[in-house]
């Protein structure tokens, strides 16, 4: 996916944004995406962020443009949750990830788009999650958390050279996507910040992950393709997913793969990663009732310190999002590699634990 320069640039000042950090600017992003997607010159738009702290509730992007973030610039998420949209639970899982019913939007969302590309001067997006962190633990949550930044079935984009924090829930999650580039980009999120999973690749294809450094308080990379019954309906798998150049940490897993992965997770390539002061290093999970089937999974280069466990690989892992699940649909696990790995400071070395009626098969660990 190339890199583009717009032949137009515009700036949320231009919409009425004001960069204090306390006027809220949801309707000057809203005005601005609006004139980009009527105005649309062959090349695209660019909407230019400049230093300063621009509040506001979630928005909606266009195809065709770039958000640039300058240096010093924070996109900052508002905290009155009382004023986020509701949409409707993805169809590959049924219901809300966490919740029945619907889901709170993505702080910055896209559907439907192409050619979108998110980038600058390591300006930042904050989520200012820790109002969602707070409902969590307290038990007081309607809906599904918004994650910071979502696409649906889109294509072509970029993510790259921002610092990305604070996700209210997962952190980046294409969905239904094909081509899409994440690099040279920060995640950050406390370790104690529950389900901030870093990049959530999901029923996705041609997916590149790398450069990236990611500390968050859930997997730092997790592949998913739906779940159980939902997701074997939809029947979209992830496949095509390159990760290299990744370090991080977290309390889970550097590298996860599952556990909702009904569609399948095909074609996977992980190399150069370094996972410190964490749970796991890679991480395969599933359980009975997921159907799917995980192959072709390559790991190649791994360094772990001080983790709980460098290698799982785990096949009664995982919830249900109801009883309409079949407990005949076992999913399949079939050529798996990892080689190369060293590790120092390592609890433990590993686990595999397959499924009685389904064996995993293929599985090759060289040089550990």
């Amino acid at each position: 996916v190339p890199m583009k320069s717009r032949p137009q640039l515009v700036s949320i000042t231009v919409f009425g944004g004001i960069g204090d950090g306390k006027t809220l600017n949801t309707d000057a992003f809203k005005r601005a995406i609006k004139w980009i997607a009527h105005h649309r010159r062959g090349g695209g738009t660019q909407l230019y962020i400049p230093a300063g702290v621009w509040l506001t509730g979630s928005f909606n992007l266009t195809s065709r443009m770039t958000l640039f973030l300058a240096k010093d610039a924070t996109i900052q998420a508002t905290q009155d949750t009382l004023t986020w949209p509701l949409i409707d639970p993805l169809p590959s899982y049924g219901r809300g990830r966490e919740l029945p019913g619907g889901r709170f939007m993505s702080f910055i969302h896209g559907d439907g788009l192409h050619d979108v590309i998110i980038t600058g001067e390591n300006g930042t997006i904050d989520g200012s999650g820790d109002v969602w962190w707070n409902m969590w633990r307290e038990r007081t949550l309607q809906f599904t958390r918004p994650n910071l930044l979502e696409f649906m079935n889109s294509k072509d984009i970029i993510i790259s050279n921002v610092i990305l924090k604070n996700s209210p829930f997962w952190t980046v999650h294409p969905v239904y996507c094909s081509n899409v580039v994440i690099r040279y980009t920060t995640i950050l999120a406390p370790h104690d910040s529950p389900n901030t999973d870093g990049i959530d690749p999901d029923s996705s294809s041609n997916v590149c992950i790398e450069d990236c450094y990611i500390a968050t308080g859930d997997d730092l990379v997790a592949i998913k393709s739906g779940w159980d019954q939902y997701g074997i309906a939809y029947g979209r798998p992830s496949s095509g997913i390159t990760i290299r150049r990744l370090t991080g940490s977290t309390p889970f897993a550097g590298i996860a793969i599952g556990s909702e992965m009904s569609g399948g997770v095909e074609n996977v390539l992980a190399e150069d990663v370094t996972i410190y002061n964490s749970g796991f290093g890679i991480n395969l999970k599933t359980t009975i009732g997921r159907g799917g089937i995980i192959k072709n999974i390559t790991v190649s280069g791994l360094y772990v310190a001080n983790v709980r466990k460098a290698i799982r690989i785990a096949g009664n892992v995982g919830d249900h999002p109801d009883d309409g699940f079949d407990p005949d649909a076992v999913p399949i696990v079939n050529g798996i590699t990892i080689k190369d790995v060293r590790g120092v400071d390592v609890l433990q070395p590993g686990s595999i634990e397959g499924i009685k009626s389904s064996p995993f098969t293929q599985i090759c660990l060289s040089n550990i």
